[in-house]
């Protein structure tokens, strides 16, 4: 990985972005709060406001994100229609453009050089830098798509993307103001301040997320988990977790995480709009929730040894030895849970093809006793981490 200090100087200006990013941030200072003092804004404005923003950003999320970008699930063409016109109205580039660059920034992490938006580089440069300018790093190549370039939406929104980004921002706004007669109220609100806004909240991704918040899963890149970001971005803060499992169409993979995308996206399979959602298995992520848990407390055991053995000032002095040899015990435990799981779910995938040849019944409580199986093993990690979680909380 090459993490090497880059002259943002050399690279020449982007003057399309610098322009369009310029005035709407612009106007979004200046007019939008100038209109409001000289004629107030309607409530039919404030809702219009509302819809488009959250219009813009699910479709961000469900559509360019997780959809297309990642492929954590299929969609019927009524939902792709839907997510493509949205998300050519929050401005964010096509579909194919969007996807290639998030996909080069997953495979490239933090890679100064070949990340188009690598979190090293910077806050701003993360944030919003990386378009003001033609980085190398940020140049588009379309050949990791192809798999979207198959998908007629996408390939009509590519090739009309300019009439369909002047169609949504301009005509939608003022359409929805002409209807509920607040014409120019309704397009700064639901036009101008929505689209800067939607900006933002995207770019905190890119930006926030790999600076503020915690590192449940791994700490082998930037990005952070951040239940405040996930709020805002319908649930694109869990950012830790998607960096480490992006096939996953959750990114708020515990039940109460905030993440009105994945409920969405599910809520879409029920009448059969959504189908094949993907989903990584509960062991493999307490897995890694729970060796970044062990990766925690050594090296926290490690700092308190050595300050003892200096013999600086400790408020809680603690038998360093003794958390040692519970923390050895735990992880021998935490061995045998995952090799019995290994065996476990060898097994079951070993006999699928004879399984297919049994009964019906008895396939049916074999797969029962499989899944008894999991769940043991997944509450046996869950009740490890509580125990870790004791343990990381003496060492504080």
């Amino acid at each position: 990985m090459t993490t090497a200090t880059v002259n943002p100087a050399k690279a020449p200006l982007n003057w399309v972005s610098l322009i369009v990013i310029g005035t709407t941030n612009l106007a979004a200072l200046t007019l939008v709060p100038w209109y409001g003092i000289a004629n107030g804004y309607s409530l039919a404005a404030y809702l219009w406001f509302g819809f488009f923003m959250i219009a813009n950003g699910m479709a961000i999320t469900a559509g360019y994100h997780r959809l297309w970008s990642h492929r954590t699930y299929n969609a019927h063409w009524s939902v792709r229609l839907l997510l493509m016109i949205f998300g050519s109205m929050a401005l964010q580039n096509s579909i194919m453009t969007w996807a290639s660059n998030h996909r080069t920034h997953h495979k490239h992490v933090d890679d100064n050089d070949r990340d188009p938006y690598s979190a090293k580089r910077g806050f701003w440069y993360s944030h919003v830098g990386w378009m003001l300018r033609d980085y190398a790093s940020a140049r588009t190549d379309l050949s990791n798509v192809k798999d979207i370039k198959a998908d007629p939406i996408a390939a009509f929104q590519h090739r009309f993307y300019l009439p369909l980004v002047l169609l949504t921002n301009i005509g939608l706004p003022l359409l929805a103001g002409w209807a509920s007669g607040d014409l120019w109220g309704t397009f700064f609100l639901a036009g101008v301040l929505r689209l800067v806004m939607s900006h933002h909240i995207t770019w905190f991704i890119n930006s926030l997320a790999h600076a503020w918040g915690n590192q449940p899963y791994t700490d082998k890149n930037t990005a952070r988990d951040n239940p405040v970001l996930a709020f805002i971005t319908y649930g694109e803060g869990y950012h830790n977790f998607h960096h480490l499992y992006a096939s996953d169409y959750r990114n708020g993979v515990r039940w109460w995480q905030w993440d009105p995308t994945k409920w969405l996206i599910a809520g879409l399979s029920f009448v059969k709009l959504t189908n094949n959602l993907r989903r990584m298995p509960e062991v493999t992520i307490q897995q890694a929730r729970l060796a970044m848990t062990f990766q925690r407390i050594e090296h926290k055991l490690a700092h308190r040894l050595e300050s003892q053995k200096h013999r600086l000032h400790i408020h809680n002095p603690i038998d360093v030895e003794k958390l040692r040899a519970q923390l050895a015990h735990e992880a021998e435990a935490f061995r045998n849970t995952l090799a019995e799981w290994a065996k476990i779910r060898d097994e079951w995938y070993s006999d699928a093809r004879e399984r297919l040849a049994k009964l019906g019944e008895q396939a049916r409580r074999e797969h029962a006793n499989f899944k008894a199986h999991s769940r043991e093993v997944i509450e046996r990690l869950h009740m490890q981490h509580r125990r870790l979680a004791q343990m990381h909380a003496q060492l504080a």
